[in-house]
């Protein structure tokens, strides 16, 4: 065993599993991914089974692009009968749990009809006692209110049903998160260790720090084949860029999608990140350049193109504080980031609508986030003000401008906004995209369609940017970019609704005098 001192690879990726699943938010937390698991995943594959060579055809059709399509060659149909008999073997509590939450609901939709609620708890199934309240609303409409801490200490949640895989970015788009499991394949690293497990902490901060091949070999408990495919990803001399600190004035480095990072001398703070790992394409910003530290992530809400899992578990050992809203602490719909974090090993908290983080020279607030949820109560969203090197910044997300008036009330609490920037991706998936495993009464398709996972258009666009006063907003890109499409699996052309929405929204800010952009891949901006 060499021990020449080595580097993380810039280019290498890592995918986190549940039951080879793509790990995400909604299918980590351990109530939600318990019904994805149920109502989605186990429905998926067996529909994959019956006909294999029709769901791998449509995973490669645009047409279909995101759809819930199994990505697998049928030559390949043993290898995923036998993913699902394991999961029904192993993961009988879960999808009992699931099967529990499904019966509860019911019964409350029958018998909590405005009297006292007492007699139902005997009626609950049993794998939800101690961990569910039944309340009712100020409508007198009951639901189940979740301990989800707890539910994390119960047969709900398994460490064991997490992996993940090393491999090198390709540059050729990875199958769907959403409906393509990850089996073994020759060129990929397994490793059956769960997200928080130290060694990955090491492995990634290999990307700054020189370490050995030993040293990763112990970190990551590896046997002598794992070995010599780590020993694959590294490299003698680092691909660091020069300029990824700064030593004057600021500066907001836009990474793709929704993360920014913004930079002083004193501070760094990183929105959203989503980063690119393919270091031979041109015109984009990769890990290379990131700086060493990073004192703030903030996190605007769980959707898989925000919180997405596989970039925070490379900035482990390299980020001072995660910042996240906070839940209502029990919807069924709304699991906590807070906790999702803390099981990938990150230093996390919580913040509630303009709650302030002070740094030197500046602070961050979190703001309200409207809209975008497809009108359920899910209230782990925020926006946030920042102030930075003399400038406000705000960070907008895909919140709505659905009252125009939030945002006067925001300019009023903190003063105008010098540089602000929104998602427009304004006509989303329908809600049961998302949401569907989460209803255990089903929700009609043409329900679905009029609630859709919605950023601003021009006109609710143009509203925010008049009540806050910013002289300059930029749109970020709608998934544009082509190496996130395994995630965000939209397509565009010149007759998307979308783009002649920020194409109008542009056009009134040119009439107005604001500077505006709509940002594609990367963009930079400086000030003293």
């Amino acid at each position: 065993m060499t021990e020449e001192r080595l580097f993380l690879r810039s280019d290498t990726i890592i995918e986190p599993l549940v039951d080879r699943f793509y790990a995400q938010l909604y299918t980590l937390a351990p109530v939600t991914g318990a019904m994805y698991l149920t109502f989605r995943q186990i429905p998926m594959l067996e529909s994959y089974l019956q006909t294999p060579d029709w769901h791998f055809s449509g995973s490669r059709d645009p047409k279909f692009r995101g759809g819930f399509f199994v990505g697998i060659e049928g030559q390949r149909k043993g290898e995923v009968e036998a993913l699902l008999a394991a999961i029904r073997r192993d993961r009988a509590d879960i999808i009992r749990f699931a099967q529990a939450i499904a019966e509860a609901e019911e019964i409350v939709r029958e018998e909590a009809t405005g009297y006292d609620l007492r007699p139902l708890y005997p009626k609950l199934p049993p794998e939800l006692a101690g961990l569910v309240e039944v309340a009712y609303d100020t409508g007198n409409v009951a639901s189940l209110h979740f301990l989800e801490p707890l539910v994390y200490q119960s047969k709900a949640y398994a460490e064991d049903r997490q992996s993940v895989q090393l491999s090198v970015e390709s540059g050729i788009e990875r199958p769907f998160v959403m409906s393509t499991p990850r089996l073994p394949s020759p060129d990929v690293l397994e490793l059956a260790i769960p997200f928080r497990h130290p060694g990955i902490e090491e492995l990634f901060r290999s990307r700054i720090r020189p370490t050995t091949l030993a040293a990763l070999r112990e970190a990551l408990e590896l046997g002598d084949a794992q070995a010599a495919q780590l020993s694959r990803l590294l490299v003698a001399e680092p691909g660091l860029a020069a300029d990824r600190h700064v030593a004057a004035g600021a500066r907001i480095r836009y990474l793709g999608h929704a993360c920014l990072l913004l930079q002083t001398p004193e501070v760094s703070i990183l929105t959203d990140p989503f980063i690119s790992a393919d270091t031979s394409a041109t015109g984009r910003y990769t890990y290379d350049d990131l700086p060493d530290h990073i004192d703030y992530v903030l996190i605007t809400h769980g959707h898989s193109d925000h919180l997405v899992s596989e970039t925070l578990l490379q900035l482990r050992g390299r980020v001072g504080t995660f910042v996240v809203p906070r839940s209502s602490r029990g919807n069924l719909c709304d699991p906590s980031p807070a906790l999702f974090l803390k099981c990938l090993g990150l230093p996390v908290i919580e913040v509630d609508d303009f709650d302030e983080v002070a740094f030197p020279g500046g602070k961050i607030v979190a703001t309200p986030f409207f809209g975008e949820h497809a009108d359920l109560d899910i209230r782990a969203k925020a926006t946030y003000w920042i102030r930075l090197g003399g400038k406000s910044v705000y960070v907008g997300a895909d919140s709505s401008g659905l009252d125009p008036v939030l945002y006067r009330y925001v300019r009023r609490h903190l003063g105008p906004v010098d540089i602000a920037f929104l998602g427009m991706e304004c006509d989303g998936a329908p809600m049961n995209w998302k949401y569907q495993p989460l209803f255990t009464k089903p929700i009609p398709k043409k329900m679905s369609e009029t609630r859709k996972l919605s950023g601003s258009n021009a006109e609710q666009a143009s509203a925010i940017v008049t009540e806050l006063g910013a002289q300059e907003v930029y749109i970020y890109a709608m998934g544009e970019e082509s190496w996130l499409g395994h995630v965000m699996a939209t397509s565009y052309n010149e007759d998307s609704y979308q783009l002649q929405q920020i194409a109008e929204f542009e056009e009134w800010c040119s009439r107005k005098g604001v500077k505006s952009g709509h940002l594609l891949d990367r963009a930079e901006w400086h000030w003293s």
